[in-house]
């Protein structure tokens, strides 16, 4: 059998083992912020705002939208290409802000919390 396999050189063999749980599933369920939990997360916002604001906007449109495709999300903030998109859910999911579903995304618990806990501010 080995020979049917790789007939000539060196065989390797890889294994693979579960390191643990993936530390994001923690992280989003924590719905009870703290004072220095919100503020290290109105700060790491901050930083993915420095080039212009769309972090709080991406949160508002999932939350309004849950389970909707990526590019239909996309395509409401006029956001292109969808790929920058994806890839900005992708930096909230790892602040434990997002989850990813087979089609679409949801709030975590904890940027429900997060966004709960915002000032509301007066209509213009």
């Amino acid at each position: 059998m080995l020979a049917d396999v790789r007939p000539e050189g060196t065989l390797h063999r890889i294994t693979f083992a579960l390191a643990g749980d993936d530390p994001r599933i923690a992280l989003r369920a924590a719905d009870e912020l703290t004072a220095a939990d919100r503020a290290d997360l109105d700060a790491r916002l901050a930083r993915l705002d420095r080039n212009g604001a769309w972090t709080l906007d991406t949160l508002r449109l999932i939350e309004a939208h849950p389970a909707r495709r990526a590019g239909d999300l996309a395509g409401m903030l006029g956001r292109e290409p969808l790929q920058d998109f994806k890839n900005d859910v992708r930096k909230l999911k790892g602040l434990g802000l997002t989850e990813s579903l087979t089609v679409g995304y949801r709030l975590s618990p904890r940027a429900v919390a997060y966004l709960d806990g915002l000032p509301t501010l007066p209509n213009a």
